[in-house]
């Protein structure tokens, strides 16, 4: 069962996206598009703590909706909707892919190959 406050929190989040698609020049497809997305990180982010999924939902929804267009143009989906689903369910996940590589790459390994040609 889940908790009250938990089940009262989604709603009242759900309820506010709602209404922000609803405001003019919010196109509503592709923001509902980015909070599924987002949503759907968050959902499979599960060892980390409730306080930095928000945080990971909100920033999520906002590059999801920003980066669909992007997706729209380079990969010919139609949908914004669905374009930003899938921009905002990736972002996160990427960025922090990276950030983690960045952390354990050993920067001393990277070969420099100066004053080589290709002939």
């Amino acid at each position: 069962m889940t908790e009250p406050t938990s089940t009262g929190g989604m709603l009242a989040l759900a309820t506010g996206v709602g209404l922000a698609s609803l405001l003019p020049g919010i196109e509503s497809d592709a923001f509902i598009g980015a909070f599924a997305g987002a949503t759907l990180f968050v959902v499979s982010a599960k060892d980390l703590p409730i306080w930095k999924r928000l945080i990971y939902l909100a920033i999520s929804v906002v590059a999801g909706y920003m980066g669909g267009t992007e997706v729209m143009r380079r990969f010919d989906v139609t949908s914004s909707g669905l374009a930003a689903f899938i921009c905002a369910a990736v972002i996160v996940t990427l960025t922090l892919s990276l950030i983690e590589r960045s952390r354990t790459e050993d920067p001393t390994k990277a070969k420099i190959r100066q004053g080589e040609t290709d002939e």
